[in-house]
Parts: C-alpha cells; sequence; structure tokens
C-alpha cells in the first residue's frame, strides 16, 4: 500500500480551521492592518508635530550600548560635517518604511510610545527633500540620545575637509590666507616687475589675500551663510 504525500497547504488549511472560519480569519487580518495602519500614520503625525522637552522612558537593560550618544558627542560630528541636529518637525525629507518599523519595534519591545525625536542630516535636507544619511534619535535624558534609524545615502568621504573652512571664523581665515598663498605662488616671475623680490611677493599676497576675502565675504552675506558652530542646532538659520 503506497502512503499518501503530504500536501502542506491542506495541512495549514486544516491547522487554520481550529481558530476560525475563513470569514473570521479574513476579518482578524483586516482589524490587526488596520490597526498598524493608524499606528503607521500617528507615529508619521508625531514626527512632523510639535515636540516636548521630555525625555523617553526606555529600559535600559533592553538598549544598544551602540546606539547610545550623549550631546557632546553630537555637537562635535554636526560641526565637523556641517550637520543639522533639530526636532523632526523641521525635516522636508520623507521617513523609509525601515524607520517606521523600526520605531514601532521599539515601542514594543520597551511598551513605550515615543512622542519626541530628534534628526541628524545636511542643512538642505531641512530645506529640500534630499537623502544624505539622516539618523533618527529620541532623547534619554541628562544630554543623551538614543539612535533609532539611519538610512540614506552616506556622506562624502571628504565632506568634514570640504567643510573645514566653515567651522569657524578663525578656520575660515586661515582658508583664505592659504588660498591667497597659493594664488599668490601662482603668479609667473616678472609679471608687475623684471626681477621681483620679497616686499613685492608681499605686496601680490595681500593684493590676493584682499580680493578672496571679498569674494567671500561677499558669497557668505549674499547666501546667508553662517559657521558651524551657530548652526549645527540652530532651528531658524536654514541656509546650507
Amino acid at each position: 500500500m503506497l502512503l499518501q504525500r503530504t500536501n502542506i497547504q491542506e495541512k495549514l488549511l486544516k491547522e487554520r480551521s481550529k481558530v476560525g472560519t475563513g470569514d473570521d480569519i479574513l476579518a482578524q487580518v483586516r482589524h490587526i492592518f488596520e490597526e498598524d495602519r493608524l499606528r503607521e500614520k500617528g507615529i508619521i503625525d508625531t514626527l512632523k508635530g510639535v515636540h516636548n522637552e521630555e525625555s523617553t522612558s526606555f529600559d535600559i537593560d533592553l538598549l544598544d550600548k551602540d546606539r547610545i550618544f550623549h550631546s557632546k558627542q553630537i555637537q562635535k560630528i554636526c560641526i565637523n560635517y556641517r550637520l543639522r541636529f533639530l526636532d523632526t518637525k523641521y525635516f522636508k525629507g520623507k521617513y523609509p518604511q525601515s524607520a517606521i518599523d523600526e520605531i514601532k519595534y521599539l515601542e514594543n519591545k520597551h511598551r513605550i510610545s515615543i512622542s519626541n525625536f530628534k534628526i541628524i542630516a545636511p542643512s538642505k535636507m531641512f530645506v529640500l527633500e534630499k537623502a544624505d544619511d539622516p539618523l533618527l534619535f529620541a532623547p534619554m535624558g541628562n544630554g543623551y540620545f538614543y539612535l533609532i534609524h539611519k538610512w540614506g545615502n552616506d556622506l562624502h568621504p571628504l565632506r568634514k575637509l570640504l567643510m573645514w573652512p566653515y567651522k569657524s571664523f578663525e578656520n575660515l581665515i586661515v582658508y583664505i590666507i592659504l588660498l591667497s598663498i597659493l594664488a599668490t605662488a601662482l603668479i609667473p616671475d616678472g609679471l608687475f616687475t623684471k626681477e621681483q623680490n620679497f616686499s613685492q611677493y608681499i605686496m601680490v599676497f595681500f593684493f590676493m589675500f584682499k580680493s578672496i576675502a571679498a569674494v567671500v565675504l561677499f558669497y557668505g552675506f549674499a547666501l546667508g551663510k553662517n559657521f558651524n558652530t551657530a548652526i549645527w542646532n540652530s532651528k531658524y538659520d536654514k541656509t546650507r
């Protein structure tokens, strides 16, 4: 006598019938999905809404230590890479489903409701919809923040170097001096006189310095630029 082969789909249907009829299962699934949809809508509304300054009551024993950062560490990174650290209500980008899923996972795991979010992103992401390495945080209290999710593209490897002149006024002056020295060195000998001595070289340097400084100041004022130390957590200055 040959044994009949096992049909897994039939076994699944038989097991499901112990819970209820097909209509009952469909109603339960519809209810679960509707609850999940409303919950996700609530999370999106919270991300876009007004935040309070209260900390999130995480279960410390369930946290990942590699996701805990202090505000001083966040400040340093934001200044070095010219990034902003603001409430998510100022963020103009879109939140991926993976970020929403991570929020739901943390809320279920810690049995809490997260209602205050912060985000690290380049300045332009608070003006335009871009995708350059946003990091979503929730405050833990005492200056500590918990990294919830990261998405988008990684920053350019040279961004820290490129943003160095914007870090402070002193950095900008050093940058202008270096540019002036380079520009002076590129001027061929004999352009102004047959034999260029040291004093003439200094005069050319000061001319280059004033010219480059004027261009930089005009560019800065025209576009409303500010230094990294001033904008990293400023909700008013929305320039790039």
